[in-house]
């Protein structure tokens, strides 16, 4: 056994989803969710303490009306419909 603290991941991921269009209604429609970084805590252990990560800032995100911001527990993703990383990545490239 070793003396280094056990090393823990992300409590929660963030997701950016664009603004494409409006509906009917008005109402903003938004186009898929894409992992931008992670919500990690913090040593202290205190609950809701957490260090944001972000990885990736869509332009949209530095624009008012761009896009909505999205954290999820790490728990309610992993226990989410598994998805298909093959499609995400070539969706991705083709932006």
């Amino acid at each position: 056994m070793s003396n280094e603290p056990e090393k823990k991941g992300p409590s929660h991921q963030v997701s950016f989803s664009r603004i494409t269009g409006r509906d009917e209604e008005g109402r903003d429609v938004l186009g898929p969710a894409r992992q931008i970084g992670a919500i990690w805590p913090r040593s202290t252990g205190k609950d809701g303490d957490g260090i944001l990560r972000l990885d990736h800032i869509p332009e949209e995100l530095r624009s008012q009306g761009g896009g909505v911001v999205f954290i999820r527990k790490i728990d309610a993703v992993r226990n989410s419909r598994p998805h298909d990383k093959t499609r995400n990545r070539d969706r991705d490239r083709e932006r």
